[in-house]
């Protein structure tokens, strides 16, 4: 496994601010998908998937050039049709082609089931962040949104690199505000 150059927004240790809920699945290892099915039924919606150019933010941890060409997979997670998570991920558009074709075929199914089953694939460390109005997530979390509040919620993320054959494929994962409204009636 490669090494993460982290960008400044992103810490490699949770701030002890958070709650230890929310360090807990910030931290959550394996995939948050199945997590996410035991608070009830997910169902998942594509935003987009497309090419775009690799921004500054994400280009480190992927050890890639900055504008440089990606497939960009987001998507949106629900828990019994409440808007609970939104997530990124890219990958070298060649790699997309390649090595991480599964990224395009994947529809409605979650990325989890291409990443789990094969040994050879290595998961980097977390790092989180607080989206800001500058990161490529926040323009994730504006589709997402039909009437986008002026003041930024806290959004909590985290994100980490699967490596495969070389070529990385970055995740990240956005936990909305209606998520731990739920966890806590949820707990």
């Amino acid at each position: 496994m490669k090494h993460l150059f982290s960008h400044p927004d992103w810490l490699r240790q949770v701030p002890p601010s958070l709650s230890s809920t929310q360090k807990s699945w910030l931290l959550r290892p394996g995939a948050l998908t199945t997590s996410l099915r035991q608070l009830g039924q997910v169902k998942l919606q594509v935003i987009h998937e497309r090419p775009e150019g690799l921004s500054r933010d994400e280009a480190g941890s992927m050890e890639q050039a900055p504008r440089s060409a990606v497939w960009v997979r987001e998507v949106l997670m629900s828990i019994h049709d409440i808007p609970c998570v939104f997530a990124r991920s890219l990958t070298p558009l060649m790699a997309s082609h390649g090595t991480w074709q599964g990224i395009r075929k994947l529809r409605t199914r979650p990325l989890a089931d291409i990443l789990y089953h094969e040994p050879s694939i290595r998961r980097s460390a977390f790092e989180v962040a607080r989206i800001q109005r500058h990161m490529p997530m926040y323009g994730t979390y504006l589709k997402i949104q039909a009437n986008p509040s002026p003041v930024l919620p806290k959004l909590l993320a985290r994100r980490s690199v699967f490596w495969r054959g070389g070529q990385p494929l970055l995740v990240s994962e956005c936990f909305l505000p209606t998520f731990w409204r739920m966890l806590f009636v949820y707990y």
